[in-house]
């Protein structure tokens, strides 16, 4: 990341597949509260009887469509969906269902998840919140865990047989805000987001969550008292260790986010950039220590498991020794073990100023 400039014809897999949750996969959520018996499964709201198309504020295509259900169906999926919002976000107490209404179901045709969102309202005071509903792919359960326990923020998401339930990961989609909001930002906030997009950046590349085009992660703005904080959180975890090129896991390699490296590029000099690195790699590596059992857990499950083609891992491994020139890579024979390797080469030189030399 050290000249910052992106490649303009990066390519990613049309069409990943999804793959099974293993037996030990099963087993690791099953300790730590994510497998959780659910009273609706992701096929049963593809029986929707109607549907119309979801425009946004300027009369855009969302890609999402509002669906509906026949009448017979419609209030036993709705009274299953609010008691799925109380299992994710409480103990599961069905005292407060009859403050809850289901005000929308919308499904997305578009990516590979062909997520159905949830729009939950309380109706004591119109308060409201979403929730997702998915396909279960091993890969994006291994994006979302890796996610709660590395990066900054925690995550609740609850699987169920071939079901997958994500909270909603509120903020403004990074297209939205490069394109009405980024130029409105005064120096001190630009200079902040450059500095998050860094980290983003090296965070993605280390824990090889590929795939981070603009629409993928949200900007999160918090006031702070005469100042506005910029965080980035990454929303869609499809790509988790899947794709051989090594650059899909890099956000400054994909043209979507030509504005942000041009604001890094801008605003920084190589010396700054490098700072930052090392303050990511060095909070990586304090959370792999602090999350080391559950972490090591997770690998095993990894490693013994198919969430990648073979070829995809060959040109990984081979790139990544490329840039390393540590020979363990060259023995990893999934993308777990290739992961296992990232994380031990971090907590071994995070110290350097660019330890993969990646320029």
């Amino acid at each position: 990341m050290g000249n910052f400039i992106p490649m303009q014809d990066l390519k990613i897999s049309k069409r990943k597949p999804s793959y099974p949750i293993s037996a030990n996969l099963n087993v690791y959520l099953s300790k730590y509260n994510r497998n959780i018996k659910l009273p609706i499964f992701y096929d049963d709201l593809l029986r929707f009887q109607g549907s119309i198309v979801v425009y946004d504020k300027d009369d855009n295509d969302t890609l999402w469509i509002r669906v509906y259900y026949n009448e017979y169906e419609r209030e036993e999926i709705e009274l299953s969906l609010k008691k799925v919002y109380t299992i994710l976000h409480s103990d599961g107490n069905e005292n407060t269902l009859p403050f809850l209404s289901v005000d929308a179901i919308d499904y997305c045709t578009f990516g590979n998840s062909k997520p159905f969102r949830i729009k939950i309202r309380n109706i004591l005071n119109d308060n409201f919140t979403y929730f997702y509903i998915k396909t279960a792919d091993a890969s994006r359960i291994y994006g979302l865990e890796l996610e709660h326990i590395l990066s900054p923020y925690n995550l609740n998401f609850l699987v169920y047989k071939d079901t997958l339930i994500e909270e909603h990961i509120a903020g403004i989609p990074g297209d939205e805000f490069i394109k009405n909001f980024l130029h409105k930002c005064d120096r001190f906030e630009k200079s902040q987001i450059a500095k998050e997009f860094v980290k983003f950046n090296e965070r993605c590349m280390i824990r090889l969550l590929g795939d981070m085009r603009s629409y993928n992660y949200v900007i999160v703005p918090t006031h702070d008292f005469d100042h506005v904080v910029y965080k980035i959180r990454a929303i869609d975890f499809d790509q988790q260790s899947y794709e051989g090129k090594f650059n899909i896991y890099r956000p400054q390699f994909f043209k979507e986010n030509l504005k942000m490296v041009e604001l890094v590029s801008e605003t920084f000099q190589k010396l700054s950039i490098d700072q930052y690195k090392i303050e990511e790699r060095s909070i990586l590596v304090k959370r792999l220590k602090s999350y080391h059992n559950r972490i090591e857990e997770l690998l095993v499950c990894m490693s013994n498991d198919t969430i990648s083609k073979d070829d995809y891992v060959v040109m990984l491994k081979t790139t990544i020794f490329d840039y390393t020139r540590d020979e363990r890579f060259k023995a990893c024979d999934n993308m777990g073990d290739i992961l296992r390797r990232s994380f031990d080469f971090l907590t071994r030189n995070y110290e350097n100023v660019n330890p993969l030399n990646l320029e």
